[in-house]
């Protein structure tokens, strides 16, 4: 674990890279030594059919939910959700300028004893010692 869901409304398939939002993300959260690197997993989703605000189209959404195994104290997470929170707004800093479009981003804990768990990525990354 960590698992990174990206929700996105559609309209910004057209104004982001949400491959490279994708990426950005795991790359940042590698560097983070509360998620372990061969749990790290991002994944987007884009949502057709939004609401927002004034209901004009033209509003866009990214939200960014992170689920990782507890036991890890808040002061940890509140500093690896921040880092993340970081990096998904200084990719998106740039096309803010141009388009309304809110982000937000949520860090949940998942109860270990009610997740079981199974791969073989970790068998599969290269040796970086």
């Amino acid at each position: 674990m960590p698992h990174f869901q990206i929700e996105y409304s559609a309209s910004l398939e057209a104004v982001v890279d949400i491959g490279q939002l994708c990426e950005a993300i795991r790359a940042r959260a590698a560097t983070i030594e509360t998620f372990p690197m061969a749990g790290i997993r991002v994944r987007a989703t884009r949502v057709d059919h939004v609401a927002i605000a004034d209901g004009n189209p033209k509003h866009g959404f990214i939200d960014l939910s992170v689920r990782l195994r507890e036991g890890r104290p808040d002061a940890v997470k509140r500093d690896a959700i921040d880092q993340i929170f970081a990096t998904l707004k200084d990719f998106m800093i740039p096309t803010m300028a141009s388009h309304s479009i809110a982000l937000s981003a949520e860090m949940r804990d998942i109860n270990a004893d009610l997740s079981p768990k199974f791969g073989t990525i970790r068998d599969h990354l290269e040796d970086t010692a």
